[in-house]
């Protein structure tokens, strides 16, 4: 007996339809994983600054040293010379005198005595005293006279230039400042400012050696920083 299927559950004459969906549903998946993309909420953390302090470069105090001028010379020896003669030699006694032909109405004439100024001897600077000179109101009274007074170049501001001026004077015995100098700068612009500001610092409390006013020599850092 020969057997044959019926014509609804043949499924040969709907395959070409199943492979077009199948294709369809396929092509739908890709389009969908390219598509698919994960959206950040919320971020948990921008993470920590770690701050690291900033420590300022110490200078080392020297003391200069005392350069001594070399001995003079010992004066030569005199030498006498003497002339050994017999007993019988004769010495002529008659000494022989110049006439000067001068009368009352001669006129002399005295030269001028020219007498040389000593040099004036330079005092010495010193570094380290028992008693260092102090601006009148202490160190933060100097941070603050400094701050004050200090105008920030423009040509500086515009090329963004910052930095630390160190400039080195001299506090004299009467408190004044002087010989103030640029010790370590930054650029030609801040560095003309910060020693404006020094050369107009008033006047300090001199440093004391051994009871005495000295002049001792002073460095000041100077910073210059944009907000």
């Amino acid at each position: 007996m020969e057997l044959k299927k019926s014509k609804k559950a043949d499924l040969e004459n709907k395959r070409g339809l199943f492979l077009q969906i199948g294709m369809f549903i396929s092509l739908v998946v890709v389009l969908y994983a390219f598509n698919y993309t994960v959206k950040v909420t919320k971020a948990d953390s921008l993470g920590q600054v770690a701050a690291s302090e900033i420590n300022e470069e110490m200078i080392p105090i020297t003391r200069q040293e005392e350069i001594k001028p070399p001995p003079p010379p010992p004066p030569p020896a005199a030498v006498e010379i003497l002339n050994i003669v017999t007993d019988d030699t004769k010495i002529n006694e008659n000494l022989e005198i110049m006439d000067s032909e001068a009368t009352i109405e001669t006129k002399v004439e005295v030269a001028q005595i020219v007498t040389e100024e000593k040099e004036a001897v330079e005092e010495e600077i010193f570094v380290v005293v028992e008693n260092m000179p102090e601006f009148p109101g202490g160190e933060m009274a100097l941070r603050r006279y400094i701050n004050t007074a200090i105008k920030y170049p423009t040509i500086a501001q515009e090329n963004g230039i910052q930095g630390k001026v160190f400039i080195n004077f001299v506090v004299d015995r009467d408190g004044s400042i002087s010989n103030a100098k640029i010790f370590r700068g930054v650029d030609p612009s801040i560095d003309k400012e910060a020693l404006r500001v020094v050369m107009s610092l008033p006047k300090w409390k001199p440093g004391m050696q051994r009871g005495k006013t000295v002049r001792v020599s002073y460095t000041v850092p100077i910073s210059f920083q944009l907000n």
